[in-house]
């Protein structure tokens, strides 16, 4: 008994809960049973009301009625008329005199809304020519095309601005196409450590073979990315987006081992690049051929 009490307040609790107001929602529904009885009752009503007129005063209710009939008749008459159509008995009015072995033709008229429909497309036509080729208010095909082309160059550099900048560590790879644009980022956050031209200073020379945190471009993009505090060396990310750190990781990658003037002495572990072996590979099979 007790347990059967206490789900019958958890679930009272619950509907309440759930429901916002018991109390409302019972108000509401007594509001509801109000109103179905009022209607039932109003339509009650009106047919005791009829049933009255009936019995004392027939003549209205004849009145109505008629004038039912004649609304309709009236309607019907107006689509008619919009289709054009015309009664049988009217028939004989449209015969054209002529026949043909007995048969005769009949002259009907063209439907209102096939004559509306017509003189439209006209009207269209003669605002269509004067809007596009007249006074050049809208654009043609041709403009309308040459429009969609811009905004969809648009919406392709704001695609490709987005790509460069989902580049991390471990997906970056070097780009010859952003050498330049790496040399104008390195030119303006790098040299005050490492150097115009890479060949170290406060910073260690970026230009041989000499490094202390590996010397492939995720390497690179890597310490840019995260910096290393202890030596110095402020993390990036915060400045440059990932796609400018993946330029200055690309223009770094070029100059390696380009023996600039002044060149700081050599630091860290000296690298065997990947990919500068693959580009000497490659050249030599060219020169074979």
């Amino acid at each position: 008994m007790s347990l059967f009490l206490n789900t019958t307040v958890v679930n009272a609790e619950t509907w309440s809960i759930s429901s916002g107001n018991i109390y409302q929602n019972i108000l509401i529904i007594v509001l509801i049973v109000v109103m179905l009885a009022l209607l039932a009752s109003a339509l009650m009503v009106n047919k005791a009301m009829r049933s009255i007129l009936r019995i004392t005063m027939p003549e209205i209710l004849k009145e109505e009625q008629v004038t039912k009939i004649r609304k309709k008749e009236s309607r019907k008459a107006s689509w008619n008329k919009l289709l054009g159509l015309r009664p049988i008995s009217e028939e004989k009015d449209l015969i054209i005199d002529h026949e043909y072995d007995g048969i005769k033709e009949l002259d009907n008229p063209i439907p209102i809304w096939f004559n509306a429909l017509f003189y439209s497309t006209m009207t269209f036509a003669v605002v269509y020519i004067l809007i596009y080729h007249v006074f050049g208010w809208g654009l043609n095909q041709n403009q309308e095309y040459a429009q969609e082309m811009e905004k969809a160059e648009i919406a392709k550099q704001e695609y490709l601005a987005q790509a460069a900048n989902l580049i991390d560590e471990s997906s970056v790879v070097y780009d010859e196409s952003k050498v330049a644009a790496g040399h104008a980022v390195f030119q303006a956050n790098c040299v005050a450590c490492h150097g115009g031209a890479g060949e170290g200073g406060i910073g260690p020379n970026l230009a041989d073979k000499f490094w202390l945190h590996g010397g492939e471009i995720k390497d690179i993009f890597k310490t840019v990315k995260y910096g290393v505090p202890d030596k110095g060396m402020v993390p990036w990310e915060q400045t440059l987006t990932p796609g400018q750190i993946a330029e200055v990781s690309s223009y770094i990658i070029s100059i390696r081992d380009t023996k600039p003037a002044n060149p700081k002495e050599p630091q860290g572990t000296e690298v065997t690049y990947a990919t500068a072996d693959a580009k000497a590979t490659i050249a030599d099979s060219t020169k074979v051929q």
